[in-house]
């Protein structure tokens, strides 16, 4: 791709994107389910020891299920891949700084603020990357789709709700019926962090729905994107200002599909567009990024001013969603893409993409352990190092501890017969566990595994967009 003066210097490499169905087409093929499905068996690629489901190769654990309808495969979005990790490292850093930073420091709440953004990038990714999957939907079927919903999402989530319900249990004091009862409470609402995939199984459900619209409304995107956006900071706007009833604000609000559809519809719209979406964003890539500087300055001050109490029409300071923090938003998710590219430009070092790679593999099961590992420092008296040290700092050294804890333990998990339960993931030999170039293994051995979150497995062995993809580490 030829990519104009104005882009950074880091995109000039950028990979081009395959067409994504057409531009607003959203009728072309979608991938056939791959090895890191784990609700459906892989397909025989030639690959030997991915335990693919015409070879019953022993070892991998690979989870039986109907074999799907034949579906054509798609490019590997590499770029998209890399996000994820970056992505949770913020929500880890957000969750550090709330357990072990000074809750009372302006900085800490500035921060934060800013940080939630994790929260929209999630599901426009999510969005983005299951239209990109499922484009012939109506023709594979509900049932495949909902199948391999229930199995990489739905019973992860149900299995990490039982775990922080039994480690959180201690001091409590409940009778079986409050133990019952909360436990429900926790499945309903979704237990500190889950509460993500509280939203995204809404979104599930609508999904179709939503995929029907998007197809009617085909040449008329734009509008759609904007009245979409119009809405958004409609309904943040009455949430912050306490106009909507309790149940629709604050706890409940962070909860509920409709304080976040703008990133969904513009992940739906997105993934009908990859082509011109991507070029636009390397071609005003430093106009991008400066664009968001001037949006996060804009919300800091409103932040500040709203701390200070300087009129006390800016609400409050401390509000989960706030329609100030909307063009941030958008302007961090497009730089998140971007720098993403910048993972796997050709250019970067091998040691760059592995790394990428591994956190890429690593993305969800971050997610969904994080809490034990903060808990746990909680436990241990971490907080009381900012006695000595620097609170920016002790926060900073809790967000590496964590975040490498979680790599360490999905890595495990991923290797156990408790792989899919915990991690959504097939699982893996352990002979994949240390990096390719200690061991002597053929590359193609290593089975490649994706998080199926934030996207669906929408090819086989992993078909770069650059040339400089292979020897990344797996695939």
């Amino acid at each position: 791709m030829s990519v104009g003066s104005s882009a950074p210097d880091v995109l000039h490499h950028a990979p081009t994107p395959p067409p994504a169905g057409g531009a607003g087409e959203g009728g072309g093929p979608a991938a056939t389910a791959g090895p890191a499905d784990p609700a459906a068996p892989s397909r025989g690629t030639g690959t030997a020891g991915t335990g693919t489901g015409g070879t019953g190769t022993a070892g991998t654990g690979t989870v039986g299920a109907p074999a799907p309808v034949a579906r054509k495969k798609k490019p590997r979005l590499d770029h998209v891949d890399a996000m994820r990790p970056v992505k949770q490292a913020g929500v880890v850093s957000t969750h550090s700084l709330l357990w072990f930073a000074p809750g009372a420091a302006i900085a800490v709440g500035g921060s934060l603020m800013l940080l939630h953004v994790t929260r929209e990038a999630f599901l426009f990714i999510s969005a983005c990357m299951l239209t990109y999957g499922y484009q012939d939907l109506s023709r594979i079927g509900y049932g495949y789709f909902y199948r391999r919903r229930a199995v990489s999402v739905a019973l992860p989530y149900v299995c990490w709700t039982f775990i922080y319900f039994w480690v959180t249990l201690p001091g409590q004091h409940l009778s079986p019926w409050g133990g019952a009862l909360h436990f429900a409470f926790l499945l309903g609402s979704g237990y500190y962090q889950l509460y993500y995939l509280v939203v995204i199984m809404q979104f599930y459900l609508l999904f179709p729905a939503l995929f029907w619209l998007v197809r009617k409304t085909r040449g008329h995107h734009v509008a759609l994107l904007v009245a979409s956006l119009l809405l958004q900071v409609l309904m943040t706007s009455l949430m912050h200002w306490n106009v909507l009833p309790p149940q629709m604000r604050g706890f409940w609000a962070t909860r509920e599909i409709t304080s976040y559809q703008f990133y969904l519809v513009a992940g739906t719209i997105a993934a009908l567009h990859l082509d011109a979406l991507h070029r636009w964003l390397c071609r005003n890539g430093w106009k991008v990024f400066w664009a968001t500087v001037a949006a996060a300055v804009v919300a800091e001050a409103w932040f500040v001013a709203a701390h200070d109490q300087v009129a006390n029409w800016l609400g409050s300071s401390s509000d989960p969603l706030q329609p100030i923090v909307i063009p941030f938003n958008i302007g961090a998710i497009a730089c998140l893409y971007l720098f993403g590219v910048w993972l796997v430009a050709p250019e970067r070092t091998r040691r760059i993409r592995v790394l990428a790679r591994s956190g890429s593999d690593n993305a969800y099961s971050v997610y969904l352990a994080q809490m034990v590992f903060v808990l746990a420092l909680e436990g241990l008296g971490y907080r009381a190092l900012d006695r000595v040290l620097p609170w920016p700092l002790v926060t900073a050294i809790g967000v590496g501890i964590v975040f490498l804890s979680c790599v360490l333990l999905s890595s495990v998990l991923a290797r156990t017969p408790l792989s899919v339960a915990l991690t959504g993931r097939v699982r893996e030999r352990w002979s994949t566990w240390l990096p390719e170039e200690w061991r002597r293994t053929n590359r193609q051995q290593v089975e490649h595994v994706l998080s199926p979150i934030d996207r669906d497995d929408v090819a086989g062995p992993p078909a770069s967009w650059t040339s400089g993809a292979a020897g990344t580490g797996k695939g």
